[in-house]
């Protein structure tokens, strides 16, 4: 059953986290619906880009009014494919929601215990991953890319909730909208790097196709990974949509050639949750 369901034109939410916690905004947004044009048509919500900064001021604050999370308790990174994870509090709301150089620099990953703050990431292929731990209400996102994944920022996640005092069994994970192994063709360097953070694994996330080729599933190395660190086979949520087949509602970086917008990751309990 697909975790991830189309709420609205803008947005997928995560469903059964959803449901089972009423308070709890979490999803990943689409390309559509906002007021981008040409190469961003239309929800980008990435800074980084080459998109107008009011305008994607104006993308931002017309999800925050849909999602019903003000734009005022957003945080944001400058993400650089690395495993760095920032604990947040609600005194760092609205670093980067508005702009990119307030965002936290080289930063892949939000953890944090606090409601009223939606911890934000942006995607154009890479792995979103979601955790949550109900029992405390800490909450985690991370960006997930073939550097990210083989450098472990699914294992440090995990880490993160172990030092401060949270079970491994009681962690809930969900794997997100990202590129599938049919659009991922990947080469020797990078399968190297997998192989070598799946050591003893015997279920390959790859596949080779020709010469020095190979197909790489993202999301299930990433799944591997975490079960490697003891989450619950159980725990772990897995979409099966694509960021670069399903054009109708995502941008891709490799299918659109580098030059695209960007998706949001977003999680967070709202203020009045505590």
């Amino acid at each position: 059953m697909e975790p991830f369901v189309l709420r609205e034109k803008e947005y997928f939410i995560l469903e059964d986290w959803d449901r089972q916690f009423p308070n709890l905004t979490v999803g990943f947004t689409t390309k559509n619906g906002g007021n981008s044009k040409g190469d961003f048509t239309n929800l980008n919500v990435g800074f980084h880009v080459e998109d107008r900064k009011s305008t994607v001021c104006e993308n931002r604050n017309q999800l925050a009014e849909k999602l019903a999370f003000p734009l005022a308790g957003w945080i944001g990174a400058q993400q650089t494919h690395e495993v760095k994870i920032k604990k947040a509090t609600k005194y760092d709301k609205g670093k980067g929601a508005n702009d990119y150089e307030s965002a936290f620099g080289h930063t892949d990953g939000f953890f944090t215990f606090d409601s009223g703050i939606l911890l934000t990431l942006c995607y154009a292929d890479c792995v979103p991953l979601y955790f949550l731990h109900p029992e405390s209400g800490a909450v985690g996102v991370a960006h997930a890319g073939w550097k990210g994944t083989v450098h472990g920022i699914a294992e440090e996640m995990i880490r993160t909730f172990q030092e401060e005092g949270l079970k491994v069994n009681d962690i809930l994970v969900a794997i997100g909208p990202s590129i599938c192994e049919n659009c991922y063709i990947v080469d020797d360097h990078v399968i190297k790097l997998v192989e070598n953070r799946l050591e003893g694994v015997e279920r390959k996330p790859y596949n080779l196709i020709s010469d020095h080729q190979y197909k790489l599933n993202l999301k299930e190395c990433n799944k591997e990974i975490l079960l490697n660190t003891g989450i619950l086979e159980e725990h772990i949520s897995m979409t099966n949509l694509c960021t670069s087949c399903q054009a109708d509602h995502f941008f891709s970086h490799r299918r659109d050639q580098g030059k695209t917008g960007r998706m949001m990751s977003f999680i967070g309990w709202k203020e009045d949750i505590q």
